[in-house]
């Protein structure tokens, strides 16, 4: 068993597709029109048929509480693996990403957590 198809919720598919094509790096996989949204997915340019990402309409009326509280709370909605956590966070801040945990030691892990722009919070995770 594997794991093809992970989610986050966004405030704006056009925004979040954006965010997470020109800045974050990712590319864009399926797009197929759902009515009044679509199924939109991006995928790591490394692994084009690897893990995909939804970004999933918010419209549910459950998703903004939830995700607000996660914002509220500092909680990260998913981590994303890099290889230098210092050098893509000078990289993303470069572009004008706002960080709201700069880079940080934890053990084995290194992390920082940034604002995508489209209601969540992402951590960057480095595996020493």
């Amino acid at each position: 068993m594997k794991i093809n198809l992970t989610s986050v919720f966004v405030d704006d598919q056009d925004k979040a597709l954006r965010f997470y094509t020109e800045v974050l790096g990712f590319v864009k996989k399926t797009e197929v029109p759902l009515g009044e949204h679509r199924w939109l997915t991006v995928v790591s340019a490394e692994q084009p048929d690897g893990t995909e990402l939804v970004l999933e309409p918010d419209a549910h009326p459950a998703v903004k509480p939830y995700t607000e509280a996660l914002v509220q709370d500092g909680i990260p909605a998913t981590s994303f693996a890099v290889d230098d956590v210092r050098a893509e966070f000078d990289r993303l801040r470069g572009l004008g990403v706002y960080f709201t945990q700069e880079p940080v030691e934890m053990g084995p892990v290194i992390t920082a957590v940034l604002d995508d722009t489209c209601g969540n919070l992402i951590q960057i995770a480095q595996y020493k």
